[in-house]
């Protein structure tokens, strides 16, 4: 049951408060990005607080130099500023490489083996002897438990082999070491006025990938250390990611990081009723800003 809590911000005193706005350089902003990244500037300035840049660049292959440019471009041209330097994940991979090697040292994480086509098999083959396959709130498949149960000579051996592996978080093992029911903070509405008490539930989401063997961490991993080593204190982001929200407050638990207060905000649709993507190009700030539209404008346009 939601109850309510006092005002953090009130609360917080002579604490500066923190926001920050992290877009993924792998296409052209859009509508939905401007309500988040308005929307985060509008309370950091309400609150006499910060707002930070960070570009989430973990994906090296389709995050590029040109994106961020673009995505540098339209955010200078709606207006925003954020503190310097602006803090690039790409940059900081031997950061979350160290957590990662605690994370496998304190036996909570675990390489994973199959391949997209080998879980498809795995999953099809349950589901041919009558088992309904568990999904995550985002319709996927849940990962199989075959790889949790290798020994570990069998795992040394493949990774030796150079089988293509990602580690996975033994999400039972996890919440074994939690021990505690997990909740978060989170605010019920824009103004940053009311606040409720949210559940977490890593579990509907399995075992989830932390890292690959190439890139060392994930967005869930990454995000966590981010948002507590630059001192985030309100994480202000689409409804999308409420649920994944658990898995982030499970990391966040494990690694001895602060939490902090969230708000999911509501999602700016597209014409067919569906969230915006990257390759909705009329609805791309750029196409916008090129057929005339102003700053102005865009804020109309997602209701501030």
């Amino acid at each position: 049951m939601a109850k309510p809590l006092h005002n953090p911000i009130a609360a917080a005193e002579m604490t500066l408060l923190t926001f920050r706005f992290a877009p993924s350089p792998n296409g052209d902003l859009h509508l939905g990005h401007a309500y988040s990244a308005l929307l985060n500037q509008k309370l950091a300035a309400r609150a006499d607080g910060r707002l930070l840049l960070r570009i989430e660049d973990i994906d090296t292959t389709r995050c590029t130099p040109q994106f961020e440019a673009g995505v540098l471009a339209d955010l200078k041209w709606l207006g925003l500023s954020w503190e310097e330097p602006v803090r690039r994940q790409s940059e900081h991979f031997a950061g979350y490489q160290a957590v990662l090697e605690r994370l496998v040292r304190e036996e909570l994480v675990y390489p994973a083996f199959m391949s997209r086509g080998e879980i498809r098999a795995f999953i099809t083959g349950s589901e041919k002897r009558g088992r309904d396959w568990p999904r995550d709130p985002d319709g996927v498949p849940l990962y199989p438990a075959a790889d949790k149960a290798l020994p570990l000579k069998e795992r040394q051996r493949r990774i030796a082999e150079n089988t293509p592996f990602a580690w996975r978080l033994d999400v039972d093992a996890a919440m074994a070491r939690v021990g505690k029911d997990l909740s978060w903070i989170e605010f019920v509405d824009e103004t940053l006025s009311a606040t409720r008490s949210a559940d977490a539930r890593p579990q509907d989401w399995g075992d989830v990938i932390v890292a690959r063997r190439d890139i060392p961490t994930s967005y869930h991993l990454a995000v966590v250390l981010d948002d507590a080593l630059q001192g985030v204190s309100h994480v202000v982001r689409g409804q999308d990611l409420f649920s994944a929200t658990g898995v982030q407050r499970l990391l966040q638990q494990l690694l001895d990081l602060p939490q902090p207060a969230y708000f999911h905000h509501r999602l700016i649709l597209g014409p067919d009723g569906r969230k915006l993507s990257k390759s909705f190009s009329d609805t791309g700030l750029a196409v916008l800003r090129h057929a005339g539209a102003s700053p102005d404008d865009i804020r109309r346009m997602v209701g501030l």
